[in-house]
């Protein structure tokens, strides 16, 4: 094994440090990826009613079919270009409750509980 020299962030000082082997780190990661051992984080997992109840309740009082007139439709607040890029036909908000959640699942499959950035977090979607 061949060491490299480095300086210490704080210190200063010099030490050595053992370099890592490229072969090592192939031959780990792929023994690794073949037993199936490496999680990957992946899309976000779908969520329960009453998680999407109570992102409902935060982002539109609970009203499913609100058209508040500021560009956000439902009782999950679409964006219509973010309705219909997932699938949605017609309006959000004439939609029904399930169907709104169905939406809403394929868009916290693709953009995770950001989408829905204050009232996901307070209704602990994940």
């Amino acid at each position: 094994m061949s060491l490299r020299y480095v300086r210490g962030c704080h210190t200063g000082e010099t030490f050595s440090r053992p370099r890592r082997r490229i072969g090592v780190v192939v031959a780990v990661t792929a023994a690794l990826v073949l037993t199936g051992t490496v999680v990957s984080a992946g899309p976000a997992s779908a969520a329960s009613v009453s998680t999407w109840d109570k992102v409902a309740k935060c982002e539109s009082g609970g009203n499913w079919s609100i058209d508040t007139g500021n560009g956000h439709y439902g009782g999950l607040q679409f964006k219509l270009s973010t309705w219909r890029a997932h699938g949605g036909k017609g309006m959000p908000h004439r939609a029904s409750k399930s169907e709104q959640i169905r939406i809403a699942e394929k868009v916290l499959a693709s953009q995770g509980p950001g989408a829905w950035p204050v009232c996901g977090r307070r209704a602990g979607l994940a």
